[in-house]
C-alpha cells in the first residue's frame, strides 16, 4: 500500500512538473467524456419530458382498427360493439370511433378550410385540451343526431375574432350539402405542450362534433373501420387489449379469423423512444471517438516522458528496483492523467447539459431537465481509467524491460 502511495505521488510530481503538456494530453479525454456525458443527459432529459407530454395527451389510448380480411369479409365495427367494450371489458372507460370528414366555411372572416372529427362523448378524452367556456357534447347529443360542436379558442378566434362563441352557429359545406353546426363548447390547449404542436400557420379549422351528425351530409354511422379505446390507469393493457380483441370476435364469430388488429399508445411510444435511444447512441459513440484519440495521446506523452527519464530508470533499477515497481509507477502517472481528464469531462458534460437544457426550455417555453444517470457518470469514469491503463501499458511495459546498463549509458 505504502508503495502505490509512493507512486501516486511521484506520479502527481511529474503531472505538475509540466502542467501545459499534461492538460494538452488530457484535452482529448475530457472533450470526449464530456461530449458523452452531455449528450447522453440531454438526449434522456428530452426522452423524459417528452414520454411526460405524451403520456398526458394519450395514455391509455389502444387504436382498434380493422383488417383486410375484415374489410374483405365487409365485417366493421359497429357502435353496439363500442358499447359492448364500455359494458363488458374491465379497465374500459370509454370508447369513440375514427371518424370524420372536411369541408369549407365561410364567416365575415372569409373562407376557411375545416375538417370535422366525429365521435362519441368520449372524444374529448382522447384530447390534450381543457373546457375553456360552455361544455362538451354529450351522449344524448350523440344518440339524437344533434348538429352541435366544440371548437378550440384559437380558431374560434380565427374565424369570429373572439372565443366567446357559445351558441353561435358554423355553416359547414360538404359536397354538394350545406349544413349548420351549433358551438356549444371553447376548448384550450393545456400549457404542457412543448413538443406537439396541434396548430400551424394555414391549418384548417377543426370542429369535434358527434359522429351520428354526419347524417345530415349524406353517409350513415353504423359502421367503422377504426375506433378508439379508453382504458383506465389502474388495468393492465395486455388483459385489456386481450379482452377487446375477445369480445369483438365473439360478436362476429370470427375467433381466428385475425379480422381485428390493435395499435396501443404505449407501443407508439415504445418505438418513439426506440428511435431516440439509437440516434442518441449513434450520437455518443461518434463523441466517444474522441476518447480513443485522447488515449492515443495519453501514449505518445507517456512514450516521451519514458525517454525523457531513461536515466533515471536505469537509476532506480540499479539501486534494486524492480520491474513491476517501474510498470506500475508509470501506469500510475497515465491513469491519473486520465482520471483527472475524466473528472474534468464530467463537470464540464453536466455544466453543458444544463446549459443545454436551459436554452431548449426557454426556447420552447417547457422545462426540460438533464437525465443525469448514475450509471452514466460512473460508465464514464471507468472508460476513462480504462483508457488511461490501456494506452498506458505498452510505454510502461518499454520503461520497465529497459536493462541498467543500457539506460544508463543513453543521454
Amino acid at each position: 500500500m505504502g508503495n502505490i502511495i509512493e507512486y501516486i505521488k511521484m506520479a502527481f510530481k511529474n503531472i505538475t512538473a509540466n502542467k501545459g503538456r499534461s492538460f494538452l494530453t488530457m484535452l482529448g479525454i475530457i472533450i470526449g467524456i464530456s461530449s458523452v456525458i452531455m449528450v447522453m443527459a440531454v438526449g434522456d432529459g428530452t426522452a423524459n419530458a417528452m414520454n411526460a407530454e405524451v403520456q398526458d395527451l394519450g395514455s391509455g389510448q389502444i387504436n382498434v382498427y380493422c383488417s383486410d380480411n375484415a374489410a374483405n369479409a365487409q365485417e366493421w365495427i359497429t357502435p353496439e360493439d363500442l358499447m359492448a367494450l364500455k359494458e363488458n371489458v374491465e379497465g374500459v372507460d370509454g370508447a369513440t370511433p375514427n371518424d370524420g370528414s372536411s369541408g369549407t366555411t365561410i364567416t365575415g372572416k372569409g373562407e376557411f378550410s375545416i375538417t370535422l372529427s366525429g365521435g362519441t362523448e368520449d372524444l374529448q378524452k382522447s384530447l390534450n385540451f381543457m373546457i375553456k367556456r360552455g361544455a362538451y357534447f354529450t351522449a344524448a347529443d350523440v344518440e339524437e343526431g344533434n348538429r352541435v360542436c366544440v371548437i378550440s379558442d384559437s380558431d374560434a378566434k380565427r374565424l369570429f375574432g373572439s372565443d366567446d362563441v357559445v351558441g353561435m352557429d358554423i355553416e359547414v359545406t360538404i359536397g354538394p350539402i350545406t349544413g349548420s353546426y351549433r358551438i356549444v363548447g371553447v376548448t384550450q390547449q393545456k400549457e404542457n405542450t412543448s413538443f406537439i404542436s396541434y396548430t400551424y400557420e394555414g391549418m384548417p379549422v377543426s370542429l369535434e362534433v358527434p359522429y351520428t351528425s354526419f347524417e345530415t351530409f349524406g353517409w350513415e354511422s353504423d359502421s367503422f373501420y377504426s375506433v378508439v379505446v379508453f382504458a383506465n390507469d389502474q388495468a393492465s393493457g395486455e388483459e385489456v387489449v386481450r379482452d377487446i380483441i375477445h369480445t369483438l370476435e365473439t360478436r362476429h364469430r370470427c375467433a381466428g379469423e385475425d379480422y381485428f388488429q390493435i395499435q396501443s399508445f404505449q407501443d407508439m411510444l415504445s418505438e418513439m423512444n426506440n428511435i431516440l435511444a439509437i440516434v442518441t447512441t449513434f450520437i455518443s459513440c461518434v463523441a466517444a471517438i474522441s476518447l480513443i484519440v485522447g488515449g492515443i495521446g495519453v501514449m505518445n506523452i507517456m512514450l516521451v516522458s519514458v525517454t525523457e527519464r531513461t536515466r533515471e530508470i536505469g537509476i532506480r533499477k540499479s539501486l534494486g528496483a524492480k520491474t513491476s515497481s517501474i510498470l506500475l509507477q508509470f501506469l500510475a502517472e497515465a491513469a491519473i492523467l486520465t482520471i483527472m481528464g475524466g473528472i474534468i469531462g464530467i463537470l464540464l458534460g453536466l455544466l453543458g447539459a444544463f446549459g443545454a437544457c436551459n436554452l431548449m426550455s426557454a426556447s420552447m417555453g417547457s422545462a426540460i431537465s438533464p437525465g443525469i444517470k448514475a450509471s452514466t457518470i460512473l460508465g464514464a469514469t471507468l472508460f476513462s481509467c480504462g483508457i488511461g491503463v490501456f494506452f498506458g501499458i505498452y510505454p510502461a511495459r518499454k520503461a520497465a524491460k529497459l536493462s541498467p546498463i543500457e539506460a544508463l549509458r543513453r543521454n
